[in-house]
C-alpha cells in the first residue's frame, strides 16, 4: 500500500484464509449434537460474475476439478454461484471440493471476485441453515431464513449457533456484516 493510498482511505484487500474452510466439519458435528442439524450435503461459492471466456474457462475448469458434479448459476444481483453436490455425511469431501474450487479461482487472479462460501444443514423441522464464509473478512455467520415467512430470517436461532460454534469458527463479531443470502444454491 503506497503513500497515497493511505493518505486517501483506502485499504489493501485482505488476503482470504482460504484453509479456515477446514474447520467446518467439526462444526458440522458440534452442530448436529447441540442443535440437530444435519448436514445438507450442498455447498456453494459466490463470486462476482466474470464475463466471456473468463467465465466458461472457470466453469470447465471446475467440472474437471470435480469430475462434473457443479452446477452454475446466477442470482438476481449478477453474481455466480457454483453448487456442489455431496452425500450428506461427507462434509469432509464438500469442504476439499469447496477449498479446491476457491483455490483454483484465486490462483487464476479470481480472488478479488470470491464474495462467500456456504455449506447447508436442515434440522427435523426442515428448518434450513447455512454456514457463510466471508472471504473478505476470513470470518464465518450463520444464515437461518424462515421458510413460510418470505424473506425474513429467524435471529434467534443464528444467534443460539454464533453460541454453539464459538469455539470451532472463527465468527464475524460485527452483526451488520451478517448479509442475507436469498435463494442461494445449497440452502
Amino acid at each position: 500500500m503506497g503513500f497515497l493510498d493511505a493518505l486517501l482511505g483506502r485499504s489493501k484487500p485482505v488476503r482470504p484464509d482460504l484453509d479456515q474452510l477446514f474447520a467446518l466439519p467439526s462444526a458440522a458435528v458440534t452442530l448436529q449434537a447441540a442443535a440437530g442439524f444435519e448436514p445438507t450435503g450442498l455447498g456453494s461459492v459466490c463470486f462476482a460474475s466474470v464475463e466471456g471466456g473468463a467465465f466458461s474457462r472457470i466453469q470447465e475448469d471446475a467440472r474437471a476439478l470435480l469430475d462434473g458434479s457443479v452446477e452454475f448459476s446466477q442470482d438476481a444481483y449478477g453474481y455466480s454461484w457454483l453448487l456442489a453436490r455431496h452425500p450428506a455425511e461427507d462434509v469432509a469431501g464438500l469442504v476439499n471440493d469447496l477449498h479446491a474450487v476457491n483455490t483454483s479461482l484465486e490462483e487464476s487472479g479470481f480472488g478479488p471476485q470470491l464474495l462467500c462460501s456456504l455449506v447447508g444443514f436442515r434440522d427435523e423441522r426442515q428448518r434450513p441453515l447455512a454456514l457463510v464464509y466471508l472471504y473478505k473478512r476470513g470470518t464465518f455467520y450463520p444464515f437461518a431464513p424462515k421458510t413460510d415467512a418470505g424473506e425474513k430470517r429467524d435471529s434467534p436461532l443464528e444467534l443460539q449457533v454464533r453460541a454453539m460454534l464459538g469455539d470451532d469458527l472463527t465468527i464475524e463479531q460485527d452483526l451488520s456484516r451478517w448479509f442475507p443470502v436469498w435463494g442461494a444454491p445449497g440452502l
